[in-house]
């Protein structure tokens, strides 16, 4: 990392004032208590008494004496008179030239304990701090700048010269990135690394393997759901695993796994060696959560997509058919008609009957009728049968490389995959499959008459109780950034027992769930009686 990564205005206003400060800096920094007024009180001359405390406010507010000790905003000065009751400021500006600004400036140093950078329990204390910001933080080094010249400020400490605490913070920085490398390059065996710096190996004018791993599905379809996890099983394949042991915070992963997935391939070839190899071991630990979450949007939007083009057929092929069935229906009408109608003798029905509509009209009324009518599940399931030729080419890779998870309401989804899994390429199940995931509107199409299952009606039921339990989250993928158990962030057993009482009292909750849900019994209670008061 370059030294000089200031900015002309950070370097600018470093130790010096910006203008005038806030009404709140000015209470916080130039108020002159009792103690301060008595040691002030002892200096001989107004503009000596003035500028000790002005000097004395400066320290306090930038964290260091100014080579103009009178150069400070007219509004500081004002204050600090007006504190000491001095009303003629002629003689202040004489301040500047005396030697008792050096004499007051070290009394000041004493008297209220200001440290030197250099002394070493101030540099580790402050080396300290920074390694920690730097380890578990991503802030840019003017950022770090800017905080530790306000831990310097707060913790009485001279601000040291501007390059000084540059080059301090640098190289802090640059041992928490060495030790970054290090650890995330430790367990990588060297067939690995080979496999790793193959990423970057591509012919002129075309994509090099990174390009075409980081390059994410851009269309929805079945072959774009193959591609998708046979990019993730790639990048499984790489056998990359940080071990938790190393606890290395997630957001430095995250840091260079980002700047891997931007930075051109030319770049990351110029990197030294040990950051450029833990540049890649970072993004393929990423890599592998964002390919699954890639891959499984591709699914969810599939799934929809096919459901919903089966119910859009199948409204399609409903409104061409109902021509037909009121041609249908009005010849039936007509025949129940005369079959209602009292002043016929039953005698004389079938003939009457067979005089207005003939035999082979009336039976093809009922044939057609019979044709067109639709139970009320059907819906769209025949429409779907349709549907199974695409999704035989992506269940079977889908189920054998995506591992999901569940909770209560999850499980029968994830039993029936597991099912999938094993029998969908066999002529003759191991085992049967499970039922719990077969609801009400399927079971007419799933169920043969024997009892038997129909193969690709219980995949596409499978298929739409996994999308309903994706988007709930009943179901779920490790690891995943979007579609993760959602429970995982929760606190649990000795974590959530310590936790608690400061979570209820924040909340404003009992400890004990009893008064809260006797509240809520009676505010439900006393809602109910209202409503059934003014019910019409």
């Amino acid at each position: 990392m370059p030294v000089g990564f200031l900015s002309k205005a950070q370097r600018d206003n470093y130790g010096r004032y910006t203008g005038d400060p806030s009404s709140d800096d000015l209470a916080r920094y130039f108020h002159l208590d009792d103690a301060d007024l008595a040691l002030i009180a002892a200096k001989r001359g107004e503009h000596n008494r003035l500028g000790f405390a002005v000097q004395l406010g400066t320290v306090r507010y930038l964290g260091t004496f100014l080579e103009d000790p009178v150069d400070v905003p007219n509004e500081v000065v004002k204050t600090l008179s007006e504190q000491l009751y001095i009303d003629s400021l002629d003689g202040f500006s004489a301040y500047r030239s005396g030697e008792q600004r050096w004499q007051h400036a070290a009394e000041i140093r004493i008297h209220f304990g200001y440290a030197d950078i250099t002394e070493p329990k101030v540099g580790w204390r402050l080396g300290r701090w920074l390694y920690a910001l730097c380890w578990t933080g991503t802030d840019r080094p003017g950022i770090l700048f800017e905080r530790a010249t306000t831990w310097l400020v707060t913790h009485k400490v001279l601000l040291p010269g501007c390059t000084t605490l540059e080059r301090f913070v640098a190289r802090l920085r640059n041992r928490v990135e060495e030790r970054l490398w290090r650890l995330l390059v430790h367990d990588v065996s060297s067939v690995q690394q080979a496999a790793l710096e193959a990423l970057l190996n591509g012919s002129v004018g075309r994509s090099s393997p990174l390009d075409r791993l980081r390059t994410p599905p851009v269309i929805v379809s079945g072959i774009a759901l193959v591609q998708a996890v046979l990019r993730l099983r790639s990048v499984r394949d790489l056998g990359i695993r940080i071990p938790a042991a190393a606890r290395i915070p997630a957001s430095r992963v995250a840091a260079l796994a980002r700047f891997a997935s931007a930075a051109k391939v030319t770049a990351l070839l110029k990197l030294p060696n040990p950051r450029r190899l833990a540049t890649l071991v970072a993004f393929v630990h990423c890599l592998e959560a964002s390919a699954q979450d890639d891959a499984l949007d591709v699914l969810v939007a599939l799934l929809s997509e096919m459901f919903r083009d089966a119910l859009r057929a199948q409204k399609k092929t409903r409104l061409r058919t109902l021509k037909d069935l009121d041609q249908a229906a009005a010849t039936l009408a007509r025949a129940c008609q005369m079959v209602l109608d009292p002043e016929l003798p039953d005698v004389e029905l079938r003939t009457r009957l067979f005089e207005k509509i003939s035999r082979e009209t009336l039976a093809q009324a009922l044939a057609g009728v019979n044709t067109l009518i639709r139970p009320g599940n059907a819906v769209y399931h025949l429409e779907l049968e349709n549907k199974y030729r695409t999704a035989r080419r992506f269940v079977p890779i889908l189920v054998e490389h995506v591992q999901f998870g569940s909770n209560a309401a999850g499980e029968p989804v994830v039993a029936g995959l597991k099912w999938l899994h094993e029998n969908m390429l066999r002529k003759v199940p191991v085992r049967p499959a499970p039922r719990e995931v077969i609801g009400k509107s399927w079971q007419s199409h799933v169920f043969r008459e024997e009892g038997a299952v129909d193969l690709h009606a219980y995949t596409l039921c499978l298929l739409d109780k996994l999308q309903t339990a994706i988007k709930r989250r009943d179901v779920f993928v490790t690891p995943s950034w979007r579609y993760a158990d959602p429970r995982a962030g929760l606190l649990q057993g000795a974590e959530w027992v310590a936790a608690r009482p400061i979570v209820c009292r924040t909340l404003g909750l009992s400890m004990t769930p009893e008064p809260t849900l006797a509240a809520l019994a009676t505010e439900l209670d006393r809602s109910y009686r209202a409503v059934c008061i003014f019910r019409p």
